[in-house]
């Protein structure tokens, strides 16, 4: 089974007082790295959350970087191409997708091209909207 991870599965991973860290954490650490990948645009996005979280939750660049090397550890990195980037964005736009849920649809598309069995996220609305062959795929850990 191949188990594709959300950014808002992720960052819950590394905040051990975060609402569904338990969670996230069991499925993260459930799949050895050939059976589990993340978008490449997720790096960008856990380190984003990482370094932007308020409070005693924000951490350094530096510390961000430890979190992904954790990351490309236990998760194989799924890249489109221009192409697929192309023809993601240009298929999200075709069915109304708007604003940052564009993301999600590239993540959509980086699942699909690992040929994910699971879609593993927290934002299930988002996920459902980007047609049957995703969201029967979608999973709350």
């Amino acid at each position: 089974m191949k188990a594709f991870f959300d950014t808002s599965v992720l960052v819950p991973v590394f905040y051990g007082d975060h609402q569904h860290h338990g969670a996230s954490m069991e499925r993260f650490l459930r799949f050895a790295k050939k059976q589990a990948c993340c978008g490449a645009h997720s790096l960008a996005e856990v380190y984003s959350s990482l370094t932007r979280m308020p409070g005693k939750h924000r951490i350094s660049g530096e510390q961000a970087m430890l979190f992904l090397s954790d990351m490309r550890e236990r998760l194989t990195i799924v890249a489109l191409d221009d192409q697929e980037y192309w023809h993601a964005i240009a298929g999200a736009a075709t069915t109304g997708v708007v604003g940052g849920v564009i993301y999600d649809a590239l993540l959509v598309h980086c699942a699909l091209k690992a040929k994910a069995e699971i879609i593993y996220t927290w934002n299930v609305k988002h996920y459902g909207q980007f047609g049957s062959e995703a969201a029967k795929r979608v999973r709350t850990p």
